[in-house]
């Protein structure tokens, strides 16, 4: 006998989670399935913490869909009485005559984002504990801030099990029907069936589809740092401290949040990594290069002890856009992901999006489209 479902998503990730969390709103009956469990230590969303930001160079539409989950983010905070947003203030380092920075400015202004522009000067004297030699200027984002990522995406999923949908962790089968796909197997032999089928499986999905996406999507080794910062010093903890990215030097960075330690990551692209084998001890390379940043931007910090280090994974398209599409082969199975290392602040957004891209309510983006991805990779989105 076959479970059946109105719709199945498979990945209980971020874009999964929200995924089927507005589907359940919209009176659907959901099955959401995955692997190892909802924000696994595996997962793109399995970390503490993520950025969420509002500039995105002339990309307007990834501001608009920020803005709009800023929203659904701190309502999902007020509503469960938990800090899983917090306003830390983002700041944006940038040199002279940055163009995504001097782009993201424009855009900011356009959609009535609230942000300052500040010289070096007024950083220095606005965040002392930061050196900032080679900043020219930055923007500031005072009420964007920190998402604990880990924690808000099993509050989403617990949403979903508490309403008309059902969490289950199971591994499945890879589909080889064509036209349209009726059930998938789990590993444990059950069949489970549904009119649509959404896969948001994050780095999976090119091992789910290697035909399709093996040359498409692109899971890379992503590495961050947690240091410990001095005894009674709050300058490295929020609200002293903001969120930080400098893309100049592909670094970003977090407060220290609930005494995890100050967090340091490379948005450099590493290597090829499998979500399922490849374990997850940080590289000696890595860990030196971080120091390094560590010891210039941070003066006060060049000698803090290593607390934590995390390995997750970007799964990058050809230039940063989401895989937001239907399958070529089978007309009720979409394919959402591509994150591309700055997704998870966008779940509540893309949610709702392919909710109304099911329902009919909205009509598909062709930057999303799988025709738009191509196998070489050129990073445009930032």
């Amino acid at each position: 006998m076959i479970k059946t479902y109105d719709v199945i998503v498979v990945g209980a990730g971020v874009f999964g989670s929200w995924t089927a969390y507005e589907l359940m709103k919209r009176g659907h009956r959901v099955g959401l399935l995955d692997a190892y469990g909802a924000a696994n230590s595996r997962a793109s969303s399995g970390d503490e913490s993520r950025i969420i930001r509002l500039g995105y160079g002339a990309n307007e539409i990834y501001t608009r869909w920020s803005l709009r989950s800023l929203g659904s983010w701190r309502a999902l905070s007020e509503e469960a009485g938990q800090p899983f947003f917090q306003c830390t203030g983002v700041l944006r380092m940038a040199r002279e005559d940055d163009p995504d920075a001097m782009a993201s400015a424009k855009t900011l202004r356009s959609v009535g984002a609230p942000f300052e522009e500040l010289r070096r000067e007024e950083l220095a004297d606005r965040f002392p504990q930061i050196a900032f030699e080679d900043v020219d200027w930055a923007f500031y984002e005072p009420e964007s801030g920190v998402l604990l990522a880990r924690r808000a995406v099993q509050e989403v999923t617990r949403r979903v099990r508490e309403g008309s949908g059902e969490m289950r962790t199971a591994a499945i089968a890879m589909p080889t029907e064509r036209g349209r796909l009726s059930a998938v197997a789990t590993s444990d032999g059950e069949k489970l069936g549904a009119g649509a089928f959404v896969f948001a499986c994050g780095p999976w999905l090119p091992k789910l589809f290697p035909e399709l996406l093996g040359g498409r999507i692109h899971p890379t080794r992503q590495e961050v740092c947690y240091f410990g910062v001095p005894a009674g010093d709050g300058r490295f903890s929020s609200p002293r401290m903001p969120a930080w990215i400098d893309f100049g030097a592909e670094f970003y960075g977090l407060p220290d949040l609930e005494g995890r330690g100050f967090k340091i990551g490379l948005d450099r692209h590493g290597p090829a990594i499998d979500p399922d084998t490849d374990e997850r001890m940080a590289s000696p390379e890595i860990l030196s290069q971080t120091r390094e940043f560590l010891a210039r931007r941070f003066p006060a910090l060049k000698n803090a002890p290593l607390l934590e280090t995390r390995v997750c994974q970007y799964e990058n398209t050809s230039n940063g856009d989401f895989l937001i599409d239907r399958h070529p082969a089978l007309d009720n199975v979409w394919l959402v992901g591509g994150g591309s290392g700055h997704g998870f602040k966008h779940g509540p957004a893309l949610g709702e999006y392919v909710a109304d891209l099911l329902g009919g309510s909205a009509e598909p983006d062709p930057r999303f489209a799988l025709s738009a991805k191509a196998t070489f990779r050129e990073r445009a989105v930032f």
